[in-house]
């Protein structure tokens, strides 16, 4: 009789005992029955290529990658998607029956996910999007909002530089504005990004000034930790509809899951209890 192997997944950082994705994915598998694991791995960017070659042998059926890894994986795989090259990083892995490993990117799809359920109304094409941050979870917001249709971003970064070269990269629907003007843009912004660390427990406050929001606008914040940013509670102040982060983080763990175990999971707030424990 032969048994078959214990499907085993994880997620590679440094450092990563901060990561949430071991209660997620760990609450997906009780709830469905499966069989399998995932694992939580701190490992070094001198160790990480012997790392990606060993893990398939072990049982290993891929794992997420997340900071400082999530550019240099990129040369490591065999094959990357077309989103992953564009975003420039890759945060799942899939290593395949024949030996190729296999990158990809799904954070954007995780952030379209998050805004299409809890604001279910959002219609991409009903004006600008506001971003504030440019770096790689900036590139793959841009990236999933150019794709879902969004006529134009408006992009402003502390170090201009840096949304100077986004919109090298992404073309004319991308307007550039100095750190110091990111308040004035937010006034024709139908959506709002925040992509900075800022407003994350031990980070420092966004100060960008809000008086001049669009109370029609849906602002959402990737901090997830508060839950409820001060740019999110100013934003619902002012009388606009708010999605805070950790649903992009539930959704964008939602396509690894099912290629990795083979069912595809719900986002419920079963999930979201899950997560915050």
């Amino acid at each position: 009789m032969s048994l078959e192997k214990i499907p085993l997944a994880g997620v590679i950082g440094s450092p990563i005992a901060h990561s949430k994705s071991p209660q997620l994915h760990t609450h997906w598998l009780r709830t469905y029955g499966l069989p399998g694991a995932y694992i939580p791995m701190d490992v070094s960017a001198d160790d990480l290529a012997d790392v990606i070659r060993t893990l398939p042998k072990m049982g290993f059926v891929g794992v997420n990658i997340t900071v400082p890894h999530k550019e240099r994986i990129m040369e490591l795989a065999d094959l990357v998607t077309d989103r992953a090259i564009l975003i420039g990083a890759a945060n799942t892995l899939i290593f395949r029956k024949d030996g190729k490993v296999h990158a990809d990117n799904t954070d954007g799809y995780g952030f379209i996910q998050n805004l299409k359920q809890y604001s279910p109304a959002w219609d991409p094409k009903s004006g600008p999007a506001a971003v504030l941050g440019a770096g790689g979870a900036a590139r793959a917001v841009i990236a999933a909002l150019l794709d879902a249709g969004v006529p134009e971003i408006l992009l402003s970064n502390r170090t201009r530089v840096r949304a100077d070269a986004l919109k090298q990269e992404f073309g004319k629907r991308l307007q550039v504005f100095d750190w110091v003007q990111a308040g004035n843009m937010l006034e024709d912004a139908a959506l709002v990004v925040n992509t900075t660390s800022l407003g994350m427990l031990g980070k420092p406050q966004l100060r960008v000034p809000l008086d001049g929001l669009n109370k029609r606008a849906i602002v959402t914040d990737l901090v997830y930790a508060p839950l409820k940013t001060r740019l999110l509670i100013e934003a619902e102040e002012a009388g606009c509809t708010t999605v805070d982060g950790l649903g992009m983080l539930l959704h964008q763990a939602v396509p690894a899951f099912e290629r990795w175990f083979g069912v595809r999971p719900e986002v419920d707030s079963a999930t979201r209890a899950a997560a915050l424990r």
